[in-house]
C-alpha cells in the first residue's frame, strides 16, 4: 500500500548544519531507520537515504529531473545563480546531444594517450613528497597530482589554476540552500568567474587537448560556442573537486587501516579498488537534488509533482542492506553498485579520469612509499555537498 504524503515520516535534521556535515554518518543511521522516504521539515522537502531508493531515483530521471537543478532552489521558478549545466542540469533530448559530444571525448580509447603524463607526473609528485618525509597529504599529493594532469588534459595554460578549487567549491555549496557557507564562498567570485569563462573559450585551450576536442562539435554543427563552452566548464567543476576528495581521503584510510596500505604494496594493481572503496565508505558527493516531475512513488511514497528530494549518496553506500560491514575498508571489496560517480544517464562524467588519476598515484606510492603514518590529526574543508579534507599530515618513508 503507497504511503500518503502526510504519513512520511519528518526529521528534524539539518544536513547542512556543522555538525551533521563534520560527522553525518550517525544522521544517515537514522535517516535509513526512519524510512525509504522522508520529510526534511527544516528545508520543505523530501530525502532517500537507503540505497535502493536513492538508486531507482537516480536511474529514473523521466520522473526525478535534474532539469530543474541539483540545489534546493526550483530552477524552474527561481533564477539559478549561474547558468545551469548543459550536462548535470539538463534532462533528454537536450542532455543526450551535450552528453554525446562529452563521451567522445573520454571514452577509455581516447583517454589512453593520457596514462604515460599521468604516470610521469605521479612520479614527479611522490618523489617530491617522499623528499620531505613529512607532508600535508591534501596539498602535497591530493590536490598537487589532479591540479597538474587534469588542467593539462583538459588544455588549460599553467597560470591561474589556484582558481580551479574555489571555483568548485562555490559550485558545489551551491548544491544545497543558499546559506551561509555558500554566500561565503561566492566571495571568490569575482576573481575566479572571469578567469573560468575565460579559460573554457577555444583560444584558450591547448591544441589537441580534451577542451579543444569538445569545440570540434561546434564546427561540426552540432553545438555553439557558448554551449561548447559550457562543456569545458562542466569537466572543470566536475572533474576536479570530487578527485581530490576522493584521493584525500584514500590517503587517509590507507593511514588508518596499515593491513589495507600493505595488500595495496604487495599488489599495486589494487589501486582503483582501493579508490573506489573509499568513494564507497567516504563518498566526495554526499547528496544532490532531483525534482519530481510528475507525481511519482517511491519506496511507497506517493510524491507529488514539482517536490524537491534529496538523495543521499553517502548514505546509500553505507547501507547495511546493501553492504555486509559498510563501515569497514575493504580494498578487496566487490563494489557493484556503489553509487559515488552517480547511475543512469546523468552518471559523472569525469569518472574515466578519476580513475586513470587514483590508479596512477596510488599505484605509484604502493611502489615507492613503504609506510604512511598519520603525523597530526587531520582537517575538514566544510561544503554543502561533497565530504574534504583540508589538511592531511602525513609522514611517508621511501620503499
Amino acid at each position: 500500500m503507497a504511503i500518503a504524503l502526510d504519513d512520511v515520516p519528518a526529521l528534524d535534521l539539518d544536513p547542512y548544519a556543522d555538525a551533521f556535515i563534520a560527522d553525518p554518518y550517525d544522521a544517515y543511521d537514522a535517516m535509513r531507520r526512519a524510512g525509504p522516504v522522508f520529510r526534511l521539515v527544516r528545508y520543505g522537502c523530501y530525502g532517500a537515504a537507503r540505497h535502493k531508493e536513492v538508486q531507482a531515483a537516480l536511474e529514473d530521471w523521466s520522473h526525478f529531473s535534474s532539469a530543474a537543478g541539483v540545489s534546493l532552489a526550483n530552477f524552474k521558478t527561481e533564477k539559478p545563480w549561474r547558468p545551469p549545466s548543459l550536462l548535470l542540469e539538463s534532462d533528454p533530448p537536450l542532455h543526450d546531444r551535450m552528453r554525446a559530444i562529452v563521451d567522445r571525448v573520454v571514452t577509455p580509447k581516447a583517454i589512453r594517450p593520457l596514462r604515460e603524463p599521468f604516470r610521469r607526473a605521479a612520479e614527479a609528485t611522490v618523489d617530491r613528497a617522499l623528499a620531505r618525509g613529512t607532508i600535508d597529504g591534501m596539498k602535497d599529493l591530493a590536490e598537487a597530482f589532479p591540479l597538474k594532469v587534469f588542467p593539462d588534459a583538459v588544455g588549460l595554460e599553467a597560470d591561474g589554476r589556484e582558481h580551479l578549487l574555489p571555483y568548485g567549491d562555490m559550485v558545489f555549496n551551491g548544491f544545497g540552500p543558499y546559506n551561509a557557507r555558500f554566500e561565503s564562498s561566492l566571495a571568490h567570485a569575482k576573481s575566479v568567474v572571469p578567469w573560468i569563462t575565460g579559460k573554457c573559450q577555444r583560444a584558450a585551450l591547448a591544441r589537441d587537448s580534451l577542451g579543444a576536442q569538445l569545440y570540434e562539435a561546434v564546427d561540426a554543427g552540432e553545438v555553439t560556442d557558448d554551449q561548447a563552452a559550457m562543456l569545458v566548464r562542466s569537466f572543470l567543476s566536475a572533474g576536479l573537486d570530487t578527485t581530490v576528495a576522493g584521493l584525500g581521503a584514500t590517503l587517509l584510510l590507507l593511514a588508518e587501516n596499515p593491513d589495507q596500505w600493505q595488500k595495496l604494496r604487495a599488489d599495486p594493481n589494487l589501486a582503483r579498488n582501493a579508490f573506489e572503496e573509499t568513494l564507497r565508505l567516504e563518498s566526495p558527493l554526499q547528496n544532490l537534488f532531483r525534482t519530481t516531475a510528475r507525481p511519482v512513488e517511491l519506496g511507497g511514497a506517493r510524491l507529488a509533482a514539482d517536490q524537491k528530494i534529496l538523495l543521499f549518496l553517502g548514505s546509500a553506500n553505507r547501507d547495511p542492506a546493501q553492504w555486509h560491514e559498510p563501515t569497514r575498508y575493504d580494498i578487496t571489496r566487490d563494489l557493484q553498485g556503489h553509487l559515488a560517480f552517480g547511475i543512469g544517464l546523468h552518471a559523472c562524467v569525469g569518472q574515466v579520469i578519476a580513475r586513470l588519476e587514483a590508479e596512477s598515484l596510488l599505484g605509484c606510492l604502493a611502489r615507492r612509499v613503504a609506510s604512511i603514518e598519520l603525523a597530526g590529526p587531520p582537517t575538514r574543508r566544510p561544503n554543502n555537498a561533497v565530504r574534504a579534507l583540508d589538511s592531511l599530515p602525513l609522514k611517508i618513508t621511501p620503499a
